[in-house]
């Protein structure tokens, strides 16, 4: 592939979209700072005016999606009432919605398979299981009886929007294509609460 013209500017979000397709086809282990320049049609030093190294982009990467991710559900919090069913369906809805709208972006938040790598997603995964976990617990508390389930519940919900996703993103399925199933699951999980 040529080089690009030096008059369409390479911009950092620019190198943040291509990369993070080329990262969820390829791995992170068989991409070089080089062979994303490459596939972009840039020299590698262009890249580099940005990025100082590779785990320097993933990192980029990961933060940005999961700061879209985390503010998305804030704000949709913000406009229900703590404690309600209908926020978590829809606090539920909107994360599986996420996921497979941005299927790249979920991938690389939850899905690579790298310890090394993980270390760069650990903390905003924490991040977003605990608000999730509050809303879970939220919704809980007002149904008694619930108390055992208080730790475990929320784990076991999101491993199960998880798994919707994943095998969603597998066959390529957009959220349009599963909207009326997503529902079905997300009502019947949260029939489990009580709530």
């Amino acid at each position: 592939m040529a080089r690009k013209a030096v008059a369409q500017e390479l911009s950092r979000e620019r190198i943040l979209e291509e990369a993070r397709q080329l990262f969820a086809e390829h791995g992170y282990h068989t991409l070089t700072m080089r062979s994303i320049a490459k596939a972009m049609g840039y020299s590698h030093g262009a890249l580099y005016y940005h990025f100082k190294e590779k785990a320097e982009l993933f990192y980029a990467l990961v933060n940005k999606d999961f700061h879209m991710l985390l503010e998305k559900q804030k704000e949709m919090l913000s406009r229900t009432r703590m404690g309600k069913k209908g926020q978590l369906q829809k606090l539920m809805l909107e994360f599986i919605r996420f996921g497979l709208e941005n299927p790249y972006h979920y991938e690389i938040m939850f899905m690579i398979n790298d310890t090394e790598l993980q270390m760069y997603s650990r903390t905003l995964q924490a991040q977003c299981l605990d608000l999730f976990s509050t809303v879970v617990r939220s919704a809980m508390l007002v149904q008694p009886g619930n108390e055992q389930k208080m730790y475990s519940m929320p784990w076991s919900l999101f491993m199960s929007m998880h798994g919707f996703i994943s095998y969603n993103i597998r066959y390529q399925q957009n959220y349009e294509d599963v909207k009326r199933l997503a529902e079905q699951h997300v009502s019947f999980l949260c029939e489990g609460l009580g709530a």
